[in-house]
Formats: C-alpha cells, sequence, structure tokens
C-alpha cells in the first residue's frame, strides 16, 4: 500500500480544462502502471462524461460558480461551497492521495483547498496566459504550478513555476495522414487551399454569423474550400438557412467534426477561437491561425491568449466584434499567401511543448514520492 501511488486530479467544466487533465493521468499511469487514479469534478458538468469514457473513474461535487452579475443569487451558491468542502474532504480522507492535482474549473477550489489543509502537496496547471481565480487563490500554498505562457510571475510565486505548455490529445500527433488524404476524407478537392473553421464542440455564434453573413463571398471561391464545424446547438438554423438560400460546392458543412486529427491536416488555415487548449494544437502542429476571442470568457483571457502570439507574429487575431465584417476576408487574402502561412506556421511551432503532459506527470510523481 505504501508503495502504490494515489493521485486526485480535479478540474473540468471545459474541454480546456478535461482534456490536460486526461493527457496528465494517461502519462502518469504509463510511467506507473501501478498508480490509482480519481477524478474530482463539477456534478453536471462536462467532465461527469467525459473522464469516465476515458477509463477514470470520478466523484461530483455539487458546486457551482459565482453570478458576478447579480449577487444575491450567490447565497445558494455558498451552501453549495460548504457542501461541496465537507464532500471533498470525504473524499480524500477515503482516497487518501500523496498528491492532488488542480486543472482549474469550479471542483478545483474545494478539493486543492482541503487536500493543502490537511498536508497533502498539490500541483496546479493553468492553461491560460492569464490566470483564473480559482488557482490564483490556490497557488499560495501550490508546491508546484505548470504554465503554458511566459510572464506568468504576475499571478504566481517565480519559484513555484515550472513552464512546461498545456497537454494536448495525444492522437493529434500521429502524421501518417496525408494532406490529400484529408482533403477527400471531407469529400473536398485536393490541391485547393483549404480553410478550417472551428467553435468547439458547441459552435460559435460570430464565427458561424461571419460565414452565412458572406456566403456569396465563399461561392466565388475557385482556389479555396471551407470545412465549417457548425457545432451541434447551431447546426438545425443553419442548415435551414443553407437549404433555404443555397449550399456552395466548395462549402463542406458538419455539426461536429470528431476526427480533428483528419481536419487539421485537411487545413492550410484555421479559424478559431482562443482557447488555450486549441492554442496549443495550433502551435503542437504548427498551423496558420486566426484567432476570434470569445468575449464570453473570465477576465477576457481568451483576447490575452491570442494577444501573447500575436505579440512573436505567431497568429492573426480578429476582435469578435469586426469578425463579421472582415474575418472571412482577411482568411481568403491570407490562406492566398504562401509567404504568410509559411512566416506564421515558422513561429507559432516554436511555441510548442510537445512533452508537456510527460514533464507534468513527472512533477506530480515526483511531489508523491516525497511523501514517502
Amino acid at each position: 500500500m505504501n508503495d502504490e501511488l494515489r493521485v486526485i486530479i480535479s478540474g473540468g467544466g471545459t474541454g480546456g480544462h478535461i482534456f490536460p487533465a486526461v493527457s496528465i493521468a494517461n502519462e502518469i499511469r504509463a510511467k506507473r502502471p501501478d498508480a490509482k487514479i480519481l477524478f474530482v469534478g463539477a456534478e453536471g458538468r462536462m467532465e461527469m462524461q467525459r473522464v469516465p469514457a476515458a477509463g477514470y473513474p470520478i466523484k461530483g461535487l455539487p458546486i457551482a460558480g459565482f453570478n458576478r452579475k447579480n449577487l444575491l443569487k450567490n447565497v445558494p451558491v455558498l451552501f453549495k461551497i460548504m457542501k461541496s468542502r465537507r464532500l471533498a474532504r470525504q473524499i480524500v480522507r477515503e482516497f487518501k492521495p500523496q498528491v492532488a492535482v488542480g486543472v482549474g474549473g469550479y471542483a478545483s477550489g474545494p478539493t486543492l483547498n482541503v487536500a493543502e489543509s490537511m498536508g497533502i502537496p498539490t500541483l496546479l496547471q493553468e492553461q491560460n496566459s492569464y490566470a483564473g481565480v480559482t488557482n490564483k487563490i490556490l497557488a499560495k500554498k501550490a508546491r508546484k504550478i505548470c504554465v503554458a505562457y511566459e510572464g506568468m510571475e504576475r499571478f504566481f510565486p517565480a519559484d513555484k513555476i515550472l513552464f512546461t505548455g498545456n497537454p494536448v490529445r495525444q492522437n493529434l500527433l500521429d502524421s501518417s495522414v496525408s494532406k490529400e488524404e484529408a482533403v477527400r476524407s471531407f469529400g473536398l478537392v485536393p490541391g485547393k487551399q483549404t480553410i478550417l473553421i472551428v467553435g468547439g464542440s458547441l459552435g460559435a455564434r460570430t464565427l458561424n454569423e461571419s460565414i452565412l453573413g458572406n456566403l456569396p463571398l465563399v461561392k466565388q471561391q475557385s482556389k479555396v474550400q471551407f470545412i465549417w464545424q457548425t457545432g451541434k446547438y447551431y447546426s438545425e438554423q443553419i442548415q435551414a438557412e443553407l437549404k433555404r438560400r443555397g449550399c456552395p460546392e466548395n462549402l463542406k458543412v458538419m455539426d461536429f467534426i470528431s476526427d480533428m486529427k483528419q481536419a487539421y491536416a485537411a487545413a492550410d488555415l484555421v479559424i478559431s477561437r482562443a482557447g488555450a487548449g486549441s492554442i496549443s494544437e495550433f502551435c503542437l502542429l504548427g498551423k496558420p491561425v486566426i484567432l476570434v476571442p470569445s468575449p464570453n470568457v473570465a477576465e477576457d483571457h481568451q483576447t490575452k491568449n491570442a494577444l501573447a502570439l500575436v505579440q512573436k507574429s505567431a497568429a492573426l487575431y480578429v476582435p469578435d466584434a469586426d469578425a463579421r465584417r472582415t474575418l472571412l476576408p482577411l482568411a481568403i487574402n491570407t490562406v492566398a499567401d504562401h509567404d504568410k502561412l509559411e512566416n506564421l506556421s515558422r513561429n507559432i511551432v516554436q511555441l510548442a511543448r510537445p512533452n508537456a503532459a510527460s514533464d507534468i506527470a513527472n512533477e506530480v510523481i515526483r511531489l508523491a514520492e516525497a511523501q514517502k
């Protein structure tokens, strides 16, 4: 029992928190097959389905975030936080971890706070260039903080920071897929320039409206074709609109792309939101990208993520408010400019951290073994 590695990983809420967490767990298990790993998430959130699907057990806390616009609605939230702390304490006592890892998201607050109070070492993984509120609070007692951007000393003690990068989905690194095969798999024409528009699994209204509002411009492109992930939420409405107006032959429309490896392989240029996980994937693959940060995120962190790349000439950036008017013309001009694509690719790949998950897993194991 004493030699057995026991790790709690807590957090979630979005794919940007869940994919890194699962990648870290996979690396820990690869290095230490004896490891017992327990996830702690928030009831009703995405992690409660995604984590078991990845092969790991998970416990849920009745935690919720604060309503920053209506403070009176936070009274029930306070009760949920207190209940979550009690449950987290019970989970930690029963599981007896040697280390707890927080990846951001509601559940990581009470879980790591309890672990810290019980003398269990904690490690934080901060995906964004602007630290989240939960991680800033937990950082005071955390042993190590793994970050993906330079300059994070603004938020965390410098002596605790490890510059590891963000873990990404490992299957994206499979280079066996050729561009031509990938393009054909979407029913498109090899030899044409391909732009991939992806707003996440639920879609992004602004990106969708930027395409719908410029269908004549899409149709005019004889040398450019498009793969457009609308997101399931918007799919029915968009399909009805395309049926009414006619869908250009050079536009492949999908509600969800299950094989992102194929989509990235097909793309000469990507249009995307500026979530930290997506950016890490573009860095790893050296993909030229136009980032349209979501304005609906805490502390406007996606804009800060995007600007961190723009400052290194590693991405292009269009504000959400301008996208409907300027995004598609910029994308069409960019994909036709071979030198610009080469420069963007060369600069963004220099920011890649391909060993992020392995480096974080090594630090988790080191912290755990120091407890024995």
